[in-house]
C-alpha cells in the first residue's frame, strides 16, 4: 500500500505536474527564448522586486525616518 502511494506520487509529478516543462524542453531546439520563459519570468520578478525595494528605501531616506545614530543598534555599541 505504501509502495503504491509512492509510485502514484511519482506518476503525478512525472506525467502531470512536469508536463509543461517537458513541452518547454521539446521546444528548446526551435526557439531558445520561449524554452527559457520560466527563467525570464523569474528574472523579471526579481528586477521588479528590487526596483520596488529601492523605491521604498529612497522614500524612507527622504523622510528621515531611519535612525542613523551609531547606537541605534545594540551590536554597534
Amino acid at each position: 500500500m505504501v509502495k503504491d502511494f509512492f509510485y502514484s506520487l511519482g506518476w503525478l509529478f512525472q506525467e502531470v505536474l512536469f508536463f509543461p516543462f517537458d513541452l518547454l524542453r521539446s521546444i528548446q531546439l526551435d526557439n531558445w527564448y520561449i524554452a527559457n520563459i520560466v527563467t525570464w519570468t523569474f528574472i523579471l520578478i526579481g528586477i521588479v522586486g528590487a526596483a520596488y525595494w529601492l523605491k521604498k528605501l529612497k522614500e524612507f531616506d527622504d523622510n528621515d525616518e531611519e535612525n542613523k545614530d551609531i547606537t541605534s543598534h545594540s551590536f554597534l555599541k
